[in-house]
């Protein structure tokens, strides 16, 4: 009789278990994340379960994840949470690891070339993208989520991650070049702002800032290339050519560069940014305290000014960059990072239909710019009421951003990249800017014509 008992206690207890975890699947499925608001999203079959029909849930898929920005990690997590939402049988648990920049790179570098240890999503800055795509790339091809999109895509974006037609990554933003002007320090000296169309005119109201207040038009990076590099795109020019032979010394790069070493030391409406680049603690105080009326960066330096020269609140107004004729070339998008999937995944096809709806659905492209303050890749989300609702981005600079920036990724071309790219961009950094526009112990053309020779002895 106590046996019986005992038995019959045993069967409730393992009842009682089971319909608490029943309990509790039909509560994860009741209240799980949703997606960032916007509207209905018309991209293709990633965000909507590939054709399966509603049921239980299937056990999550887990991929690892590598990054050297906190920022993007939180994206993802928070991306990841919203797809679960909407793909119940294709339900991902994202692993993800952040690194040093170096770290990240190096240990990718290590872990595709042993054919072992890779995550199945990785984040690849665009400086040293150029590396993973010598020989075979050890990446999966994208184009079969991407093309589908391409009339509501900025493509250039995509094509400064490929090779032989293939996409291998997918970037975070556009990251159009703008100016960022000191609105209270034109204003002071009489500068209409919207009235500057080309580079001449800016210098002209450079002369007319310096003038009245002091205070230099801009600062240029000695050590860095943003304050550089884009000017060179809008000349059509580039480090490399379409067929990737070194052009770096060629006379439209000498001409620009010494443009700016003209604004430095002839007309002197520029100073070396302290600190030596944009990114310098010297140089967030100095813009913070009204030191210049100026400065031209990518669209993703906005969060920059949001969150570390708060002093500017209302201060600052974006516009776009001068090009070298009124109409002309805008040039290329600067800086990014794209994400990409190993060939050491398991489940690429879930990879990247994963990250086709974190950064090209609609919703995705909204959450670009809500929470990570970027330029979205998909530019048909540019006018929606979202991208227009308050924030912290249109308390600092106003409402209108997107308004602006919408008609120029059409204006922006790719990047020549190459696998030297990398080396380019460093000898750029080192080498060149400094020597010319710090040192002052070459002239442009010499500057360019050693790094170049350097290159082609790679």
């Amino acid at each position: 009789m106590m046996q019986a008992k005992k038995t019959w206690a045993l069967l409730l207890a393992v009842c009682l278990v089971f319909a608490l975890a029943l309990a509790g699947c039909q509560n994860d499925n009741g209240t799980a994340s949703t997606a960032p608001t916007a509207g209905d999203d018309n991209s293709p079959a990633p965000t909507e379960n590939n054709g399966e029909t509603p049921g239980d849930p299937a056990a999550p898929t887990t991929l690892t994840f590598w990054t050297f920005q906190n920022s993007h990690q939180e994206f993802l997590n928070m991306m990841v949470a919203a797809w679960n939402a909407e793909n119940p049988n294709r339900t991902i648990v994202l692993e993800p690891s952040v690194f040093s920049y170096d770290d990240n790179h190096n240990n990718l570098l290590i872990a595709l070339q042993s054919g072992t240890g890779a995550p199945d999503i990785v984040d690849i800055e665009i400086g040293r993208f150029a590396n993973y795509l010598k020989g075979t790339p050890q990446l999966v091809p994208m184009n079969a989520k991407i093309e589908p999109l391409k009339d509501k895509l900025v493509m250039s974006r995509f094509e400064n991650y490929s090779k032989d037609g293939q996409y291998y990554g997918m970037d975070y933003h556009v990251g159009i070049p703008v100016i960022y002007y000191n609105t209270e320090i034109c204003e002071a000296a009489g500068v209409d702002i919207d009235a500057i169309k080309t580079w001449d005119q800016y210098v002209e109201a450079g002369k007319k800032v310096l003038a009245e207040t002091g205070k230099p038009m801009t600062t240029l990076e000695v050590t860095e290339h943003w304050s550089y590099y884009p000017l060179v795109t809008q000349r059509n020019s580039d480090w490399f050519d379409a067929s990737g032979n070194v052009t770096m010394d060629n006379a439209a790069n000498a001409e620009v560069l010494q443009f700016l070493y003209d604004m430095l030391y002839d007309s002197k409406i520029a100073v070396p940014a302290p600190g030596g680049f944009h990114h310098a603690e010297e140089w967030y105080g100095f813009m913070n305290g009204g030191g210049a009326a100026s400065v031209w960066m990518p669209q993703w330096f906005m969060n920059r000014f949001t969150d570390y020269m708060p002093d500017l609140i209302g201060k600052i107004a974006i516009r776009p960059l001068p090009t070298w004729t009124e109409g002309g070339a805008y040039g290329a998008g600067m800086g990014g990072t794209g994400t990409v999937v190993t060939n050491q995944c398991a489940e690429p096809d879930l990879a990247i239909d994963f990250l086709v709806y974190a950064k090209l659905s609609d919703k995705g492209a909204v959450a670009t710019w809500t929470e990570l303050g970027f330029d979205p890749l998909r530019t048909d989300v540019y006018t929606w009421p979202e991208m227009k609702a308050e924030n912290k981005f249109t308390d600092y600079y106003g409402t209108g951003t997107f308004d602006m920036l919408a008609p120029l990724g059409a204006k922006l071309h790719a990047i020549n990249f190459h696998e030297n790219f990398p080396q380019a961009q460093t000898l750029i950094q080192s080498n060149v800017v400094f020597k010319v526009l710090s040192e002052k112990s070459m002239t442009p053309a010499e500057a360019l014509a050693a790094a170049a020779e350097e290159l082609r002895a790679q």
